[in-house]
């Protein structure tokens, strides 16, 4: 591998060379496993040891494996214990999910910032049957490592886009649009749709007033006590309570 591929292989750990470059990093055996065949392949990046033990994958891929040293794969890595295959791949076009919607759920997320929470909000979606998640501009990249990370596999079949969320929901008036906020009505006695946009807000803030004033639907998430409880439970941990709620309905 080049000294310039490997700075920019290197790089990617920051969203702005992302788009520079249109790569994205996926790390460890599983992610690159589970990420293989779902978006254009760039390369992958792996020990000598890693190769000779996958040797199957490797022919299938082999104009694309490169061999690697463990400290040339500690630079490229975004892990604090880097692993020994890392596999480089194209950042898609942006998808076309905002043209067709069908009776379906879609799950819009407004400002949320943590990679963490937003790659297990995919694995939720996934879980859930809800293949269409729209993100607000200032939600954190989809593509960052530690985001691709919490997927676990899930971007391969749940489709994300980023979009201004106002103008989505102004676009499709038919639909019913259920945000989750503190003066909700309970979900739990409400009656839900099996169709709509489901919105889940920032961690710390919630909903932004904009998209707040389009919200038809408020929902809340009850807490068991009323008189001593946490400030808010978790976005990914809401998120999920919120799409079993609604397909079991």
């Amino acid at each position: 591998m080049s000294k310039t591929k490997a700075a920019v292989y290197a790089s990617l750990s920051s969203k702005k060379m992302r788009r520079k470059h249109g790569l994205f990093l996926a790390e460890g055996e599983k992610c690159v496993v589970d990420t293989l065949g779902a978006f254009e392949l760039e390369s992958i990046v792996a020990t000598r040891d890693w190769i000779a033990t996958h040797l199957d994958l490797c022919r299938d891929w082999e104009n694309r494996v490169l061999e690697a040293s463990d400290t040339l794969l500690k630079k490229i890595s975004t892990l604090s214990n880097a692993s020994e295959v890392i596999a480089v791949f194209h950042i898609p076009e942006q998808n076309k999910i905002l043209e067709n919607f069908n009776d379906e759920l879609i799950l819009l997320l407004d400002g949320i910032q943590d990679p963490g929470n937003l790659g297990t909000i995919v694995r939720t979606a996934d879980w859930f049957g809800v293949d269409k998640v729209i993100a607000s501009e200032d939600t954190v990249d989809i593509y960052n490592p530690k985001a691709i990370q919490a997927t676990m596999g899930s971007l391969k079949r749940v489709k994300v886009c980023y979009a201004d969320l106002c103008s989505v929901i102004n676009c499709h008036q038919s639909f019913p649009v259920y945000g989750m906020m503190l003066e909700g009505n309970d979900i739990f006695k409400t009656t839900l749709g099996q169709a709509g946009f489901i919105v889940m807000g920032n961690e710390g803030n919630g909903l932004s007033e904009d998209v707040r004033s389009l919200v038809d639907h408020p929902l809340l998430i009850p807490p068991y006590r009323d008189d001593s409880h946490g400030e808010s439970l978790n976005v990914a941990i809401a998120t999920a309570i919120t799409l079993s709620t609604f397909r079991n309905h």
